[in-house]
């Protein structure tokens, strides 16, 4: 095999990549992968029972879930960037012992099953769990309640917001802020007028992925907070009591929030230049 040199590489640095074939087989495993992800919710389309739609989405219970799942996850994501948004820039910035350690625990919500997530946190908030006893017996019942959902969501759905804020604020240059703390500026005021303002698109993005996903929880708030109901959870149980049939209508709302939730992921991190990665 040629040995490739740095003679040719900078003879080349400057001369459009085209390499031999056609790409042929990577077309064909792509394809078969798209297939896999779009097939399904095309058929969907189809098998849909359109005349139903408007009855089942204008029903009393349904509206009361949508009202439910859009308040407890804004709530939810006020709370993921008062806290995560922080989080994302210590890791960020600053470097101290046990890094790694809270690096990985902050993926650890992404891995765990949702079910196994909601008894997590039915142990600790739930009416005999460390913080839940006491505030059961104050008279703050967590579970079943508005609260119960909203920390159910906030778990779930926080790696989005820490994770998308870290690679953010690690994509702007620290020389940046270095000039910036030559003119004056203290840590408070370079992460409010450099960092934030730099980083705003990918982070603006992330929190927008965090309230979908918060809106589509469903594992752990079945666990730790069955009512009141959210979308979510309002679909399982049309789905039990009265059949695919009816899940249907609601399964189609769903999908077309999710459309418009990464439609405006897309638009942000076209204005911005900036994406996330999680």
């Amino acid at each position: 095999m040629q040995q490739v040199s740095s003679t040719d590489v900078e003879q080349h640095r400057t001369t459009p990549f085209r390499p031999a074939g056609r790409g042929t087989v990577f077309w064909l495993l792509a394809a078969c992968m798209m297939l896999y992800l779009i097939g399904p919710l095309v058929y969907f389309l189809f098998v849909l029972p359109w005349p139903s739609v408007p009855s089942t989405l204008s029903d009393p219970d349904a509206v009361q879930a949508l009202i439910t799942s859009a308040e407890s996850a804004t709530i939810a994501t006020a709370f993921m960037a008062l806290f995560g948004i922080p989080l994302g820039y210590v890791l960020a910035r600053f470097s101290f012992p046990g890094k790694s350690i809270v690096s990985v625990a902050i993926y650890l919500p992404l891995v765990f099953p949702p079910v196994i997530s909601g008894i997590i946190l039915l142990v600790l908030f739930g009416p005999y769990g460390l913080i839940g006893g006491p505030l059961t017996n104050a008279g703050w019942e967590v579970d079943d309640s508005l609260a119960g959902i909203v920390i159910a969501q906030i778990f779930v759905a926080a790696p989005f917001v820490i994770v998308a804020a870290r690679s953010a604020f690690e994509s702007i240059d620290p020389r940046l802020e270095q000039v910036a703390a030559t003119l004056g500026h203290n840590r408070w005021s370079l992460f409010w007028r450099v960092s934030l303002p730099l980083a705003r698109g990918g982070i603006i993005a992330g929190l927008i992925l965090a309230w979908m996903r918060a809106l589509g929880e469903f594992g752990a708030t079945v666990v730790l907070a069955y009512h009141p109901y959210t979308i979510p959870v309002f679909t399982f149980v049309q789905l039990s009591s009265v059949g695919v049939a009816g899940a249907l209508p609601l399964a189609l709302f769903s999908l077309g929030l999710s459309i418009v939730v990464i439609g405006a992921i897309v638009v942000v991190q076209r204005r911005t230049g900036k994406s996330i990665v999680i």
